[in-house]
Parts: C-alpha cells; structure tokens; sequence
C-alpha cells in the first residue's frame, strides 16, 4: 500500500501527491501497463482535507519573511518625504472560509476568503533636504488588512516523482488599514504615510507569502511521498513507489499510479502487463488503493529470500498446537511422536522451502507454498534429537479484515499434501495414524496458530509507521482475479502534520 500518509494536509499539499505529471517524465505507450498501485482520493476527501487549510496558510503567513520597504515622494512644503517599514510580522491571523474546486485535467482551485491579519513593525521617517536624506523619527505601527486568497495548484512530474506548483497565487485585498502608534499621531502623517506605501505593501505581502505557499506545498508533497516511502520500506524489503503513468483529474475525484517494484538486495522486480483500470474503482468512498497480484507475489519472494517465512513454537503453544482434542488416537500419535518427552524440552519449527506463490480471487487470497516442520527433542545435557520432519505442500485461502486498529486473516479452506514425511519412532512410515493425526492438526490448528503469529507482526509493522494515528472507517478488502481493493472512509490525526512543520520551518 502506498499512499499512504498523513494527516492534516491543507489540500494543495495533500493532493499533490496525486500526481498530475507532465512531460518531463516520460512513460510506455500503453496507460496503466506498469501499475502496480493506484490510489483515488475523491472529493468528499478533498473537502475534508479542506477543512485542515486554514493551519497551513496560517504557517506561511508566518513564517514569510517580509523585507523592509522604503520609498520617498516630494510633498508640497514638505519638500521629500523618506520612509522605511522595518521588521515587518504577521501580529495575528483568522481565516473565516476556505473552498476547494478540482478541474479537470488542469489543477486545485482553492479559494481561502476573509483573511483578517494584523501587521506590526516599525515606521522612520524623515525629511530630505538637497543634498542629504536623514531619518530622525521611529514610530510603532500595525497593518490591519482583509484578504482573500486564490491559488491555483498545478501538479507537476519530476525525475518521476511529485512537484506541487502553487505559484499562481493571488492575493486580492479588501482593506489595508494604517495605525501609527494606536492613532495618536496626527491624522495627517497617517494618511500620508497610507497613500505612500499602500501600493508598494500589497506587493511585497502577496509576493512573500504566495512564495511561503509555494515552499509549503513542495515540502508537504515531499513529506507525502517520503512517508509513503517510509511506509512500504522495511529493513531490506521497499517498494518503488514512483509514477507509473500520467494520473488523472476528474471533478470529483483524483488518481495516481505507482510502480510498486520490490526491491531487495540485488533482487530487482519488473511488471508490464498490470490489470489496472480507472473503471474497477467506484467514487463512494473517501480512498480506494488497487494493488496488484504481481506486487503481492514479489513481497512475499522478497520476505522469503530475507529468511522471513520461518517460525518457532515450543512449551505451552506447542502443547496447545498438539492437545487440541481428548482421544486415545491423538494421546497415542503425540506419545510415538514424542517419545515421551515433555512439551518444555521440545522445539517444533515452520519454514517455507520455496517461494510462496499467491493467487487473488473472489473468494479471498490463495497462498500456495512448499513448507518443512520438524520437532526436536532436546533432553537435559544430550544433543539434540530430531523426532519428526516433514515436507508438505499447503494451499490455504485467506479471508482479510481490518477493524480495532487491527488486521485480521481469516483462513477460509486449507489443503495439505505430505511431500516427504520421516518419524524416529516409526521409520517404516507404516503407521498412517499418526499421519492422519498430523494431517488433521494442521489443518485444524497448525494454520490457524502460523495466522495468528502473522496477524499481530503484520499489524505492528503497520503501526509502526503510524496507521493506528489515523482514524479509519469501514474499511473494506475486495479480492478479485489478479488484484486487490482496499476502499475506506478517513479522519486525520491532530496536529501531525502542523508538529511537522513546525520542526522543518
């Protein structure tokens, strides 16, 4: 998965991580033939992640860096007047609304309306005689002002990778008030002072913080793409998460399109023949990711060259695993397989001795594998002593869930087929009960035990990189032939992403 991340993005950061690319990257003939992942966001997304602007234009106000203003202008028996405008900050900000608006195949219009700011610095001033200029008066002043702000977010492919583009910022003022020193200088020197510098103010306001804007929706494209990366990468194992093709605007909803590559040591992945359609996801739902069966199958190659796929049981759950049923025919297998020998002085272990091959259909995700299980008995101050190994063949069909912040696998029908099967107790094979018991154990326990050991590993992998901040909703995973849709509604966490900039501005 991949898109995965974060959290109260104003939407012209947000979005840009779906992509719109342009030329500068360069993609096969065919539109979606090397999508591994493709991840939709639809406007009932966009609106809420709308709400969260008005933070984010309140940092680029901010943490603009407004330079000094001066200018001069000859006034009727005053000869020149000089001014400078020094130390210019933003006192306090309020934004009343904020809208968003997808265009098709163009850009994010966000409209932020009635922004009242308040500017604080220093005026001097001073009059110019022929031949020298010579500021000798300081006041305090404040900037009370009434704006409305236009940005227009073109989505931009580089190298392929994301770029937001929020240079076509307009700033569109309703007032721009003067104060000097809480009104206590005469009503002339105010006046004059507004006329002088109103023009010149309203330029420099809108070119520092539309420019603000513009870092601020690169930086927050970056930390999308950086925590998504982040996300699908551990240890060894990552995916290449670059653009596959040219994503879509559409009014109500916008899509992009990764490789979704696994990469692991000298393990490189290739994939051309991608099922992905824009038509297989629907706009009901706030977030939808479609992830091929390719890129499932090159995971768990991935995870079985790092050795992953193995797994140790020993005391109480291996005597759970091998008392799950009160018989004389089970007391009498679990006797001959161990000898006698008590549960805490064995060591049962699970491995996969091939790369597992996955399968995605209607009726769940089909994991076929070839896996070796042996048992050990390891009495006190001996060497040990092999009691069981086995070779079989396990095609299990597994159902997935997510709810409590928890994934959960659900074994929908299993099937074992012994490959190789060696008993010290019973070296002719002859016996077929303990064959049959352990044929039964399996099935009615061994997989679900090896689930149950995957669910929590998966689920803290997960959390790990932060899914448990985010609150999701209904969360649904459809398996169909050769892919697999996980559709769900969202909220963000508080204050992520605001901590984020404050630690990076």
């Amino acid at each position: 998965m991949l898109w995965g991340g974060p959290a109260r993005l104003g939407p012209w950061a947000v979005l840009a991580a779906l992509v719109r690319a342009l030329a500068a990257c360069e993609f096969g003939p065919f539109p979606y033939s090397a999508t591994g992942i493709a991840c939709r966001m639809t406007k009932p997304a966009a609106l809420l992640m709308n709400q969260e602007t008005a933070q984010v234009i309140q940092v680029a106000f901010r943490n603009a860096k407004f330079p000094n203003v001066t200018g001069e202008r000859a006034v009727r028996f005053l000869g020149k007047v000089a001014y400078g405008l020094t130390n210019i900050q933003v006192d306090s900000l309020s934004i009343e609304q904020s809208e968003v608006e997808l265009k098709e195949n163009d850009a994010i219009d966000i409209a932020i309306k009635n922004v009242t700011a308040v500017f604080k610095g220093t005026l001097n001033y001073g009059y110019a005689g022929a031949w020298f200029l010579q500021l000798f008066h300081s006041l305090s002043f404040e900037i009370e002002s009434s704006i409305d702000l236009q940005l227009n977010v073109k989505l931009m492919c580089q190298e392929d990778q994301v770029a937001a583009d929020a240079s076509d910022c307009y700033l569109t003022f309703h007032k721009l008030a003067l104060r000097l020193q809480g009104d206590k200088e005469p009503g002339w020197l105010k006046q004059l002072f507004t006329d002088f510098i109103a023009f010149t103010l309203k330029l420099v306001l809108k070119s520092e913080v539309c420019k603000e804007i513009n870092i601020l929706a690169q930086v927050l494209a970056n930390f999308i793409q950086d925590t998504a990366a982040n996300f699908v990468h551990d240890e060894d194992i990552r995916l290449d998460i670059s653009l596959a093709s040219v994503p879509l605007i559409k009014a109500n909803y916008l899509e992009s399109h990764h490789k979704g590559l696994v990469r692991y040591k000298n393990y490189s992945d290739a994939f051309s023949d991608s099922l992905f359609s824009p038509s297989l996801l629907s706009e009901s739902r706030m977030l939808y990711f479609w992830l091929s069966e390719h890129l499932l199958n090159s995971l768990a190659s991935a995870a079985f060259l790092d050795e992953r796929l193995t797994l140790t049981i020993a005391g109480e759950k291996l005597q759970a695993l091998f008392e799950t049923e009160d018989t004389e025919a089970q007391r009498r297998a679990v006797r001959t397989i161990f000898q006698g020998t008590s549960y805490q002085d064995s060591v049962a272990k699970v491995w996969s001795l091939a790369q597992p091959q996955i399968s995605l259909q209607p009726e769940g995700t089909v994991v076929k594998t070839l896996v070796a299980a042996e048992i050990d008995i390891l009495p006190p101050g001996k060497e040990p002593l092999r009691a069981l190994y086995m070779e079989k063949e396990i095609t299990v069909t597994v159902q997935a869930t997510y709810a409590g912040k928890k994934l959960h696998l659900h074994p929908a029908g299993s099937r074992i087929e012994f490959k190789a099967f060696n008993c010290t107790a019973d070296p002719s094979g002859n016996d077929e009960s303990i064959r049959n018991f352990l044929q039964k154990m399996i099935l009615g326990t061994g997989i679900p035990e090896v689930i149950s050991r995957i669910e929590p590993a998966l689920t803290s992998l997960m959390n790990s990189k932060g899914l448990h901040l985010f609150e999701i909703r209904s969360p649904e995973i459809i398996t169909r032939k050769g892919y697999l849709i996980v559709q769900l509604d969202f909220s963000f966490p508080d204050h992520l992403l605001l901590d984020f900039l404050e630690k990076t501005l």
